[in-house]
């Protein structure tokens, strides 16, 4: 199919080519043979009379003309995108759709289960990837390359719209036999505390609590970091060491580990998780259903 002489095809192949910024990187991505997206990048710089990406070392970058083509390149393909994807009707009993999800591994402990059983009584061919957290996550949101994200409030993407999910309170964890919680956790025994914190992603980014924690001037001992918040229970079990957890998690981690938690000594701030999708997907069936039972399995 052809618009005013573009083949409208070339344009997925523009988008992977900006995003990726390697030829090689966006044919697996199309899962096309890379001379096919090298003519592909030769058809759309002669339509467009312009080079569109340059070598430099092992990337291309894009030129001028293309980052102003990229944002209505992305606002196009994701309205196409709800328009093949949403119907007037959708039955989950029948839909195979597959929806993309990022929301950490808190989450996919604390609600991932409950979701996946129900779905799999009531949307058997429904499938649902869960993405963890990564550094360009809500920028991924904005590219629309996935369906929700569910984050801190303080994370989301800018004009987008959002529900709330839950507010979720935070406790002092630790080994059920830590001599700690049977003394009573007061603030120097906190601050004294060897800890275990948790910060995401490739460039480390602190979490709610660290985050907040750090605002508060709270200082402590770390003595290990980890990138994930359900292994910091195991990591707790047989030690003296603290963490600031999720008190969902807490609980979660003691119907099947020696974990006790107990309110900190501080008056600490609440976390409001929030649903977030692309506003072009406002009015799509298969979401607002979808978001509908992610809120069920929250409560």
């Amino acid at each position: 199919m052809r618009f005013k002489g573009l083949d409208l095809n070339l344009l997925v192949a523009l988008d992977a080519l900006l995003d990726e910024q390697n030829v090689s990187r966006a044919a697996e991505r199309l899962h096309l043979s890379q001379p096919a997206v090298s003519a592909a990048l030769r058809r759309l710089r002669d339509y467009f009379d312009d080079q569109l990406l340059v070598q430099y070392g092992k990337r291309m970058l894009p030129t001028p003309h293309a980052l102003r083509l990229g944002p209505n390149l992305k606002i196009l393909l994701c309205d196409i995108d709800q328009m093949v994807t949403a119907s007037a009707r959708f039955d989950p009993a029948t839909s195979s759709r597959w929806f993309r999800i990022g929301m950490s591994d808190f989450l996919t402990t604390v609600i991932g289960a409950k979701l996946a059983k129900r779905l799999g009584s009531i949307a058997p061919n429904i499938g649902i990837d869960l993405i963890p957290p990564f550094d360009t996550i809500v920028e991924a949101l904005d590219q629309g390359n996935i369906d929700l994200l569910i984050t801190p409030i303080e994370n989301l993407a800018l004009d987008h719209p959002t529900e709330d999910l839950f507010e979720e309170r935070f406790v002092v964890a630790g080994w059920r036999d830590n001599p700690a919680f049977k003394r009573g956790i007061s603030m120097e025994e906190f601050c004294t505390a060897s800890h275990i914190t948790v910060e995401i992603g490739r460039l480390r980014r602190a979490s709610f609590a660290e985050a907040h924690l750090r605002k508060m001037g709270i200082e402590r001992r770390i003595d290990i970091q980890v990138a994930a918040f359900s292994v910091v229970p195991e990591l707790l079990v047989g030690t003296n060491r603290l963490a600031i957890m999720h008190e969902r998690l807490a609980k979660s981690a003691a119907t099947h580990l020696p974990i006790a938690h107990a309110d900190l000594p501080f008056n600490f701030p609440a976390m409001t998780e929030v649903i977030q999708y692309h506003r072009t997907r406002a009015t799509d069936p298969g979401l607002a259903w979808l978001r509908q039972e992610i809120v069920l399995a929250a409560r």
